[in-house]
């Protein structure tokens, strides 16, 4: 996969765009807990998975969570605890868009 970017620099592009995700959301007035901040995460994340590799998708996950949770979940920059359940199941979320578009496709070759 030479045209993924290296784990690392993904990670760091996932802090960027879960910044600028937030940044996105607050003029809209949409950082706040619900399905509409929850999909803007998760798409996010699935773009970025379209380029990084699939080992990234935890740091991308990871990334995608502290903002979601920081700025749409509990506002203001607190990370907050709903418990392992809602919380768990947010991170796999996210993490599991990251990876699906990580996972490389097989080409179709055209019938002879």
């Amino acid at each position: 996969m030479p045209d993924r970017l290296p784990v690392a620099l993904s990670g760091a592009a996932a802090l960027l765009l879960g910044a600028a995700t937030a940044l996105t959301l607050a003029p809209l007035g949409e950082l706040r807990a619900g399905w509409f901040a929850l999909t803007a995460f998760t798409a996010g994340c699935a773009a970025l998975g379209t380029r990084s590799r699939p080992a990234a998708a935890p740091l991308v996950g990871l990334a995608a969570w502290l903002f979601h949770n920081g700025f749409a979940e509990h506002r203001y920059a607190e990370i907050g605890w709903a418990g392992p359940g809602p919380e768990a199941g947010h991170l796999a979320l996210f993490t599991a868009a990251a990876l699906l578009a990580a996972l490389p496709r097989g080409r179709v070759r055209p019938r002879k």
